[in-house]
């Protein structure tokens, strides 16, 4: 297999700084908030070294596009602090199981029942599956009364995201939080 002759350009992320930006006019803001007006890209260059900072596209597709006088290494710092604070408040919401059988004893519910609104309460999914073995293939109708009960139980902390429905020996049911 034959290699291409050089090596592709490095791609950058982000607004182009300083010589990458290659219109010949832009609207300037300078390193204050304050609008300077519309400048050759050169001069706001001039202007921006001047006061020893950088030049940053922020509004590539206006016309002209919007450039502001910053401190790029700052910006980058804070854009950065950002992102990692935004993925911090981020909640990741987890799909839990639950399983029961048709025959499952009453106590034995009752620890299940616990299990599923605790992580409801903690803002996850449950999937709640009933697995039927040999002849209990033949009375479907007291595992989809298992569910059901099951659902009415958490019915204040949930709703039924996707109904009881047979797969195969398998009777599922999702439950997410309100």
């Amino acid at each position: 297999m034959a290699r291409p002759p050089f090596p592709a350009a490095p791609t950058r992320e982000g607004p182009r700084v300083n010589e990458e930006i290659r219109v010949p006019q832009v609207r300037v803001i300078d390193a204050d908030g304050e609008m300077i007006g519309i400048l050759p890209t050169r001069d706001a260059l001039q202007r921006a070294f001047a006061a020893g900072l950088d030049l940053l596209e922020i509004s590539p597709t206006a016309e002209p596009p919007v450039a502001k006088i910053l401190d790029y290494g700052k910006f980058k710092y804070e854009q950065q602090k950002k992102r990692n604070e935004a993925r911090k408040k981020q909640k990741v919401i987890e799909l839990k199981e639950v399983k029961v059988r048709p025959g499952t004893g009453e106590h034995d519910f009752q620890t299940k029942l616990k299990a599923v609104q605790s992580f409801l309460e903690d803002g996850d999914k449950v999937k709640v599956s009933l697995r039927f073995k040999g002849r209990e293939m033949a009375h479907q109708e007291l595992g989809l009364k298992m569910l059901e009960r099951i659902r009415a139980e958490v019915e204040d902390l949930a709703k039924a995201e996707q109904m009881p429905r047979m797969e195969n020996r398998l009777m599922i049911m999702i439950l997410a939080p309100k």
